[in-house]
């Protein structure tokens, strides 16, 4: 048992720094064509897809893309909403299963301890911001089918902060599987993109913006 536990230990470590040149076209392209033409096309359709602010979307920059987390379809739909390659950081949880790990492997995604930001993660995040990839994350963690918005790690701020990037806040309302009715009346998904933080020193501060900014645009708002 003991054995088993190590070599998935270190199957999964292998996913935990991953190097600039894995953040390539293949895996841009895979993503592209799963979540934008995929996912995105089938809740357009299905569900009403909405996007509103994609004009807030740095477009030749690197920055971190911070949203609320209700589902577990929410990455699919950011992805297709800002339209820039976004590599995720993924509880290390879902690396586990080989299926699962392939899959988010060809996406471009990579594992973290949600408990503790590792060294490797910081490497990783320092590596994407040398190609056209941008960082991806919920400062939230776990799924808040609530809204709650107190459950917010700092950890975000503090990358940011590091890479001296800004943070680009993203809502999604009514991803929630109860809510979403396929060709339903009711059923909506809407996608708000927000106007970037900028990074201080103060990471208390960008989390206080950014939970701010999340709920005004949860609530209709979107110049903000």
């Amino acid at each position: 048992m003991s054995s088993c536990s190590e070599e998935k230990n270190t199957e999964i470590t292998k996913y935990t720094h991953r190097e600039p040149k894995e953040f390539n076209k293949f895996r841009a392209f895979f993503q592209w064509l799963t979540c934008s033409v995929v996912y995105g096309g089938y809740y357009k359709v299905a569900c009403g897809l909405k996007i509103y602010g994609r004009e807030n979307v740095p477009k030749d920059k690197f920055f971190i893309v911070a949203s609320n987390h209700m589902s577990a379809i929410d990455p699919f739909l950011v992805i297709a909403a800002v339209k820039r390659p976004i590599a995720y950081m993924a509880k290390k949880e879902l690396f586990e299963k080989p299926i699962a790990r392939f899959f988010l492997d060809l996406l471009g995604a990579f594992a973290v301890n949600r408990e503790k930001l590792g060294v490797s993660t910081i490497k990783t995040a320092l590596g994407i911001k040398k190609t056209d990839w941008v960082l991806g994350l919920f400062p939230q963690g776990t799924r808040e089918v609530d809204g709650n918005m107190d459950n917010i790690a700092r950890g975000f701020a503090g990358i940011a902060k590091t890479m001296k990037c800004d943070i680009l806040p993203v809502s999604i309302t009514g991803a929630l599987k109860k809510d979403r009715k396929p060709f339903g009346s009711n059923s909506k998904i809407i996608i708000r993109i927000g106007k970037p933080i900028p990074y201080n020193d103060d990471t208390r501060e960008m989390v206080k913006i950014w939970s701010d900014k999340i709920i005004r645009l949860s609530q209709g708002e979107v110049d903000v």
